[in-house]
């Protein structure tokens, strides 16, 4: 059995002609994964979109309603930053289904790997910062009303604080949330993680690596969780348009086989979202947020999960 890579053709949603966020990333990564045989069609799992009362399981039913109907009043839609569309409200969900699928596959096999996911800046009644409905707190919520799992961990590596995810979770012993960010970043207003780690601009590949060795490790004997979610946003990278700090290609790829070695190798299974990433160098970016696919496909195979 091969890793489990979630994506489906509607993870792409038209967006206007110069629009900062690159939607094409999604499908791009997807066609570099099987071009470069880091995985198979057969691989290839396809979520649905799911019912609208797993979402509200996180989100109002009137946030919910209110964004697939198009109704959100515009300072609303301003604040996500994505203009409404059917596609994109259709794409929103499937993307919230890839990651339970995601998790629920993880469960079962000790890893799998998104092709999207990581809308970690939506609240629950409103998003925010190109996040419409929170991805890893609908699938936590899902396997836990499941019985697939009780005690999560996410790990958010992204460069922007989880802030939803912090404050969907802040009242809830059952969800860890740690994320280490960029300090002087987007959100302006920090909400408080279970563990937050503030780093300083123009951090590098070694400094950022020895920071996660010292916390992960500890966090997850502490939290001994059921199941980890993993969000590796790509925005830590030195060429990123909207990240501060400074990795490189190699600082990344040795990232993702830090997390996932680290948490496999303790017997924790990890659901993997690929998080931020924005460049206007397309090609270079999706080939970033492709090492979590390589660095996973060589766990997998180095586990023999």
């Amino acid at each position: 059995m091969d890793l489990p890579i979630i994506y489906h053709k509607d993870y792409i949603a038209p967006l206007p002609p110069g629009h900062r966020f690159p939607m094409s990333k999604f499908r791009q990564l997807y066609e570099l994964l099987l071009a470069d045989e880091v995985t198979h069609p057969e691989q290839i799992h396809i979520p649905e979109r799911p019912p609208q009362e797993l979402i509200e399981l996180i989100h109002t039913p009137k946030y919910v309603q209110a964004y697939c109907d198009g109704t959100l009043e515009a300072n609303a839609q301003r604040r996500i930053g994505l203009p409404w569309s059917p596609a994109l409200a259709n794409r929103t969900c499937v993307a919230v289904g890839g990651t339970i699928l995601t998790a629920k596959l993880a469960i079962s096999h000790g890893l799998a790997c998104n092709t999207a996911g990581g809308t970690h800046h939506a609240f629950p009644s409103y998003g925010s910062g190109f996040c419409i409905f929170n991805d890893l707190a609908v699938a936590s919520r899902v396997v836990q009303k499941l019985g697939l799992a009780q005690k999560i961990l996410i790990v958010d590596l992204d460069v922007h604080q989880g802030d939803g995810t912090a404050f969907i979770f802040q009242n809830d012993d059952s969800v860890f949330t740690f994320s280490m960010h960029c300090e002087v970043n987007f959100p302006n207003t920090k909400q408080k993680s279970d563990l937050d780690i503030p780093l300083p601009v123009g951090i590098e590949d070694d400094i950022y690596l020895q920071v996660l060795a010292h916390y992960l490790p500890d966090v997850l004997s502490q939290v001994k969780p059921d199941l980890v979610f993993y969000d590796a946003g790509v925005d830590t990278h030195i060429a990123d348009k909207l990240g501060k700090l400074a990795l490189t290609d190699t600082g990344l790829f040795r990232r993702e086989m830090q997390v996932l070695t680290t948490c496999v190798n303790a017997g924790y299974p990890v659901a993997c979202v690929i998080g931020g990433g924005y460049a206007d160098d397309m090609k270079s970016l999706v080939w970033r947020h492709s090492l979590l696919h390589r660095a996973a496909s060589q766990v997998y195979q180095q586990f023999r999960l």
